[in-house]
């Protein structure tokens, strides 16, 4: 059982070490493949939720019990970026 084991390792030697190299390449490439596309779908998430214009609105109220008085079930959510009822503050020092 051993030796066939052995003759076939032998057989082998030879391209164990090049395959091993592409083994070991493919694996830092996909770990670089990964953290890049999950860095993208990251800066993606966040360029959408800044679009979201609940803070600039007057009916915002900054409570976590009541986030809009208008809206209070779209609030903070991307339903909310194309509010019909969104108004600009129009003095910060007021709200």
């Amino acid at each position: 059982m051993f030796q066939i084991l052995y003759c076939l390792v032998n057989a082998i030697r030879p391209f164990l070490v090049p395959i091993c190299f592409i083994c070991a390449w493919s694996l830092v490439i996909l770990a670089a493949w990964s953290m890049w596309s999950a860095a993208k779908d990251g800066i993606a998430t966040a360029q959408q939720m800044h679009q979201i214009p609940c803070t600039g609105c007057q009916y915002f109220t900054d409570d976590y019990r009541l986030k809009c008085t208008v809206n209070p079930s779209i609030a903070n959510t991307e339903e909310a970026i194309e509010c019909m009822d969104y108004q600009p503050k129009t003095n910060p020092m007021l709200y």
